[in-house]
């Protein structure tokens, strides 16, 4: 009896002193949690999407309370989580410019065609990574929908053959980019409706040899530009939004029409 009781009893003391030494050091090295990080964690999408510059929505909250990070700085949340967020430090709510994603592609089926049947892995980054593409255009959208897939509010679709983004929908998160393997996604502020919807490098001819909607590189939209706000290099015009007044001067000028104006609301 003696044999089992012993180590039984040591045991349990040990058990017994582990506990309390926990105890002790749990009271001892105890850092209290300001409980605004939880309230402000709570009042974000939870889309974890690091648009905000920060790993994910618990990290910005932590952020917003130690490191005094801006409010307005959650794309998807928009101005109502900012709103939630000054409400909880008692601040002033930030102003927060809407954005949303652009797909800078005109290569639809009309214009362009496929250089080949691609029968693997529907995946744009796959047919990218093992032959560069599927499309006459290098540089244009794949049209496999990885976008698409990333996309947690629908606000992607293939019309066409090419990605197009319903701006009410989209929440500005950068995901579409970041899974695009041509880079043919940018965010811009909403206010800003023109766009040139091509991303070719190539020079004129040879852009309009595999796309009739191809920028030619002509130059001729950077000269009409009375705030400079667009500039043509490598072959292809894009644009400034910080200099850009929606004048549509370029838009009116370009001869192939690959400049649009997208009249959306905020």
């Amino acid at each position: 009896m003696t044999t089992y009781l012993i180590p039984a009893l040591i045991l349990g003391g040990c058990g017994v002193l582990a506990g309390v030494l926990l105890t002790i050091a749990a009271k001892v090295f105890y850092v209290k949690i300001d409980e605004r990080i939880e309230k402000i964690s709570e009042s974000l999408p939870q889309a974890n999407c690091g648009a905000c510059g920060f790993a994910g929505c618990a990290d910005y909250a932590a952020a917003i309370v130690q490191k005094g990070a801006a409010t307005n700085l959650c794309r998807p949340g928009g101005a109502d989580a900012a709103g939630k967020i000054a409400a909880i430090l008692g601040t002033a709510a930030a102003e927060v410019v809407p954005m949303t994603a652009v797909v800078h592609c005109s290569g639809d089926c009309d214009a362009t065609s496929q250089a080949f049947y691609f029968d693997g892995v529907q995946s744009c980054k796959a047919v990218k990574r093992f032959y560069g593409g599927n499309g006459m255009c290098k540089y244009g959208c794949i049209g496999l929908g990885d976008c698409m897939k990333v996309c947690e509010r629908d606000a992607i679709k293939l019309v066409n053959d090419v990605a197009r983004v319903t701006p009410a929908l989209c929440g500005a998160c950068g995901q579409c980019a970041a899974a695009c393997p041509n880079q043919l996604i940018s965010i811009k502020p909403v206010s800003k409706r023109i766009d040139v919807l091509c991303s070719s490098g190539d020079n004129g001819k040879a852009t309009k040899l595999v796309c009739k909607n191809g920028c030619i590189g002509c130059k001729i939209c950077e000269k009409k530009c009375p705030n400079e706000a667009i500039i043509v290099n490598n072959f292809h015009a894009s644009i400034d939004y910080n200099k850009c007044t929606n004048c549509g001067a370029c838009m009116e000028a370009c001869p192939v029409k690959v400049i649009h104006s997208c009249d959306i609301k905020a």
